[in-house]
C-alpha cells in the first residue's frame, strides 16, 4: 500500500495567509523527505480558510524543493477556466516537474466560487464533462485542431491564425505520453461519477470525510465502469484518503487529534460539518441516507473520521479501514493546520517510517511509500 498526502487546505481565519501557506509547502516537502508518494492540494476561490487559489501556482513552487514525490492538484476545478487554459497549463507543468505530475480534477463545488465567477446557475457537473473532453482532446490531437464535440460548448481551433513555420497555432503536449495519470476526488456515497471515471480510466479518490461504510460503494462503481468498456478493475488505482494523527502518546494523540478545544482535526470538521450542512451535503457524515440530521455531531464526526493513535493503534485502525472497504491501493493522509508543528511533523514521520512498514508487513507485501 503507497502513502500520499492530501491538503486542502483548511487554517483558523485569524491566521496570516503568508504563514500558512509557506506551512503548507513545508509539509510536502518533509513529505517528500520521508518517502510519500504524491502529494495533491486543493484550491478554492472564496474561501479565506482554504487559501490556495490555484494548486498547479502553488506546487510549482515545490518543484525545485522536492525530489522523487508527485505532485497533484488537487483537485483543478474544470468548471473554473476555459479548458484551453487548463490542458496547456497542466502541460507546462508537466514538463517543469518532468513527469512528476498527476492531474487531479473535479468539477468545483464550492457554491461562492461558482456566484464569483457568474456560473452559480450552470450545471457545473456538466461544465466539467465537457471540459475534460475537450483537455484531452487537445492533448490527443494535433494542430490547428478542429475540436467540435457534439453538445459541448467548448470549440477549440487554430486554423484561422495559425502559421507553423514559426510555430504559432500550436498547444503544448504534457511531458507524459499521452498525457498524465488523471484522478478525481469522489466524495458523495454511490457515486455515479465514479462509474465515469472507470470508462475513461481515471483513477478514484474517496474523500477523507466521508464515513468509512460509504467506501465500498466508490469501488463498486469505478469497478461496474471498467468493465463497463472491458477493462479489469485494479485496486492498485484506488486511492481513499482519511485524517489521520499519530503520536509517541496515546493521552497526547487522544488530545490532540479529537479532544482538545483547540485541536486542529476538530476545526476542520467543525469546518466541514457546517459547509456540508450549508450546501445539503451531509448525507456524508450519516449511517445511512434517513438518519436524522440530529444524530450529525461534531464529537460523532471526529470520533469516526479521525484516525488517531500510537503507531500500534492507528496500524489497526488502518487494517480495520481496509476490512471495511476492501483493498485499496494508497492512503492518503490528510494534512491539517499545523497548531503545534512539532506534533505534526512527528505525526507525518511515525506515519511514513513506522507504521506504513507495519500495515504492508501485515498485508504481506514490501513497505511502499
Amino acid at each position: 500500500m503507497r502513502l500520499g498526502y492530501f491538503t486542502m487546505p483548511l487554517h483558523p481565519l485569524h491566521r496570516n495567509p503568508t504563514e500558512t501557506l509557506q506551512e503548507d509547502r513545508q509539509a510536502i516537502i518533509l513529505a517528500d523527505e520521508l518517502g510519500f508518494y504524491d502529494a495533491f492540494v486543493g484550491e478554492h476561490l472564496t474561501d479565506q480558510a482554504e487559501n490556495v487559489t490555484n494548486s498547479l501556482l502553488f506546487l510549482a513552487t515545490l518543484i525545485p524543493q522536492t525530489r522523487q514525490i508527485k505532485l497533484g492538484s488537487g483537485t483543478s476545478n474544470l468548471s473554473h477556466s476555459h479548458p484551453t487554459l487548463l490542458a496547456t497549463h497542466a502541460a507546462m507543468f508537466d514538463h517543469l516537474a518532468k513527469g512528476r505530475f498527476i492531474f487531479g480534477i473535479s468539477p468545483g463545488a464550492l457554491a461562492s466560487d461558482a456566484e464569483a465567477l457568474g456560473i452559480l446557475d450552470e450545471d457545473r457537473n456538466r461544465l466539467f464533462a465537457e471540459a475534460i473532453d475537450v483537455i484531452l482532446a487537445i492533448w490527443e490531437g494535433e494542430a490547428p485542431y478542429d475540436i467540435d464535440l457534439p453538445g459541448n460548448r467548448f470549440k477549440v481551433s487554430t486554423a484561422a491564425t495559425a502559421a507553423f513555420e514559426i510555430g504559432r497555432g500550436i498547444m503544448l503536449k504534457p511531458y507524459q505520453r499521452p498525457y498524465p495519470e488523471i484522478v478525481g476526488t469522489v466524495v458523495a456515497p454511490f457515486s455515479k461519477g465514479v462509474v465515469a471515471m472507470g470508462k475513461r480510466d481515471f483513477h478514484p479518490m474517496s474523500a477523507n470525510f466521508l464515513l468509512p461504510h460509504w467506501l465500498r460503494s466508490h469501488w463498486e462503481n469505478y469497478a461496474e465502469g471498467k468493465r463497463a468498456v472491458g477493462l479489469a478493475p485494479d485496486t492498485a488505482d484506488w486511492r481513499i484518503a482519511r485524517t489521520i494523527f499519530v503520536a509517541d502518546d496515546d493521552g497526547v494523540a487522544r488530545a490532540y487529534g479529537k479532544q482538545d478545544a483547540n485541536s486542529p482535526y476538530r476545526y476542520y470538521y467543525r469546518q466541514m460539518l457546517t459547509k456540508m450542512k450549508m450546501s445539503n451535503r451531509h448525507v456524508i457524515f450519516k449511517k445511512h441516507k434517513d438518519e436524522d440530521d440530529a444524530a450529525v455531531t461534531l464529537d460523532r464526526l471526529v470520533d469516526e473520521l479521525v484516525i488517531a493513535g500510537t503507531v500500534e493503534q492507528v496500524v489497526e485502525q488502518i487494517l480495520a479501514l481496509r476490512e471495511t472497504a476492501g483493498d485499496f491501493g494508497e492512503i492518503v493522509y490528510a494534512g491539517m493546520d499545523m497548531v503545534d508543528p512539532e506534533l505534526a511533523r512527528r505525526s507525518m514521520e511515525l506515519m511514513a517510517t513506522q507504521v506504513m512498514p507495519r500495515v504492508n508487513a501485515a498485508l504481506g507485501v514490501g513497505h511502499a511509500a
